[in-house]
């Protein structure tokens, strides 16, 4: 790699001509095949809550900064506290076979200026996961971020230790940037963060991937994936 360098003879980044910055994410609904994406509300609660009590492994919380909740009251009581917040900015996951609420994403840490956001606080059901809706919801987040609003960078973080968040930041085509070190203290124990991103230049073949792999074509008529998830040139 050739450094540019400024009339005094020091190394500084590439110039990224006209940029002006991009609009806010905005709180409207993203529609898919099998899933819609839409604003949190607290009509949400008692589907979300009962959808989440069908985890019968105990791990569904383990590494998100909030729960388990004890009752539904409780998770109702989360979601007013979070429903009016701009960033994070929560979205509800609804199946779109039964119109039933079914997980939680939000955008956070958006930076406009920069060009920047992540995608976190997912927290998907067993009814969702490992569902063709799981890969659309992210597909649908991400191609809001850097498809629609043309966003440069688009970020995955999680505890280190959380190995199928890592694993599915992988697969959903986010590249691995680093570790931070004891970035956080939650639950009362330490976090070293793993980030992963996907950039501006990595969208149009992680986009061809996901459509793809969306394909109903690449379905059986069991719905068994023909072909997995890839990325040209990954």
């Amino acid at each position: 790699m050739i450094a540019r360098v400024n009339a005094h003879g020091q190394p500084i980044g590439d110039p990224v001509p006209d940029w002006t910055g991009c609009a806010p994410i905005p709180n409207t609904p993203m529609h898919g095949r099998t899933c819609n994406i839409v604003p949190l509300q607290s009509q949400h609660s008692a589907d979300l809550y009962a959808a989440f009590s069908q985890d019968d492994t105990g791990t569904l919380w383990t590494y998100m900064p909030t729960g388990p909740f004890q009752s539904q009251a409780d998770y109702t009581n989360w979601v007013d506290s979070v429903v009016d917040s701009k960033d994070p900015l929560f979205f509800t996951v609804i199946d779109k076979s039964n119109g039933k609420p079914v997980g939680v994403a939000s955008f956070l840490r958006i930076q406009p200026a920069h060009g920047v956001a992540e995608v976190g606080f997912i927290t998907f059901s067993p009814a969702l996961q490992r569902t063709v809706m799981a890969t659309e919801a992210m597909y649908l987040m991400m191609k809001r971020v850097l498809g629609d609003l043309g966003y440069r960078r688009y970020e995955w973080k999680c505890d280190a230790l959380n190995a199928p968040s890592r694993q599915a930041a992988a697969r959903l085509g986010f590249q691995y940037d680093g570790l931070f070190r004891q970035a956080l203290v939650y639950k009362g124990r330490n976090r070293d963060t793993a980030w992963f991103s996907v950039l501006d230049q990595d969208w149009p073949r992680v986009q061809a991937g996901f459509e793809a792999w969306l394909d109903p074509a690449n379905f059986d008529d069991d719905g068994r994936q023909k072909s997995p998830l890839r990325y040209a040139n990954a």
